[in-house]
């Protein structure tokens, strides 16, 4: 196709045609995408040059073991997952409004957030819809852009870790984030009014990984203070863990307030004071940029807001 428009893409395009490239980009793999598919490998290959040709260009290069995706075949393949990731969402949605229901809201938020605000929220839109079926993921903003961009999300609490990460989706702050040094109530250093950033050193501590946002800013405040990261540390995403050695070891982590606030109210974990700080940011609610919200997701970003003003 020497010119590729919107109406020429419309008359040939099928849901179909979207599987395969999303199928082949997962597998990388002519006869195990032709497998997953229930298509003969000769028709899979024959449905494959049609799209190209249609598009104008080659969409994957054909190596001897691998099909590696070409540089505007990416923007096809991420063009075929949005679409797919809408379907998928569009027939959840039907079938069960179909069934009585309210509905599917899928969110994602940083540890922050999935703490306190939006498990708060989701208390409140249930009521107003009880058989509102919400899936909640876990992630570092990075990630859940990621999934934004993927359509696999509704909607998103974190922060932009980047500035052109701003072209592309909204943001409406809800809070700030600050962090706090814990360590569990028997460590040596919880009797203290004051610990140095030597005696801090000495401890093991649970960070996040290296190459994450929050490991990045932990890094500056280390070097604000004038000092290396430490040794020996046992690097997670995971709460659990994060908490679970807190509780069990004397080691010491750097985490959000929000996190551990009722860990240390119980007198579970408590919070140090030190020279060590790290300045906090604004989390907030991110949406795709240029694209209408639903009544549910508008909701639940409402209900969002109010709870981040109680707090």
């Amino acid at each position: 196709m020497a010119d590729l428009s919107y109406s020429s893409l419309n008359n040939w395009l099928k849901l179909k045609h979207l599987v395969l490239l999303e199928t082949l980009a997962r597998t990388s793999n002519m006869h195990l995408a032709a497998e997953q598919m229930n298509l003969s490998q000769p028709a899979l290959s024959k449905m494959l040059k049609e799209i190209e040709s249609l598009l104008g260009f080659t969409i994957f290069e054909r190596l001897p073991r691998s099909m590696p995706a070409t540089a505007l075949g990416k923007h096809v393949i991420a063009y075929a997952e949005r679409v797919l990731n809408d379907a998928k969402h569009f027939v959840e949605d039907i079938e069960m409004l179909r069934l009585g229901g309210h509905g599917f809201l899928k969110i994602g938020g940083i540890f922050a957030a999935t703490a306190v605000v939006i498990p708060n929220s989701i208390i409140e839109i249930k009521k107003q819809w009880p058989l509102l079926s919400i899936d909640v993921v876990e992630q570092t903003s990075d990630h859940l852009m990621e999934m934004l961009s993927e359509h696999t999300l509704d909607l998103a609490v974190g922060r932009f870790t980047q500035a052109t990460q701003s072209q592309y989706f909204a943001f409406q702050a809800l809070a700030p984030e600050p962090f706090c040094i814990v360590v569990n109530s028997k460590h040596p250093c919880a009797n203290k009014k004051f610990c140095s950033l030597e005696e801090l050193l000495e401890w093991p501590w649970v960070l996040y990984p290296k190459g994450t946002p929050i490991r990045e800013r932990m890094e500056v405040a280390f070097a604000r203070a004038n000092v290396k990261i430490p040794l020996n540390t046992v690097n997670t995403m995971s709460m659990q863990t994060f908490l679970q050695m807190l509780n069990g070891a004397p080691m010491i982590a750097m985490l959000p307030e929000a996190m551990v606030s009722q860990q240390v109210k119980d007198g579970k974990l408590h919070i140090l004071k030190t020279d060590l700080s790290l300045d906090a940011q604004d989390y907030g609610i991110l949406t795709r940029k240029g694209e209408p919200i639903s009544d549910i997701a508008q909701t639940f970003m409402n209900i969002l807001l109010k709870q981040s003003e109680k707090n």
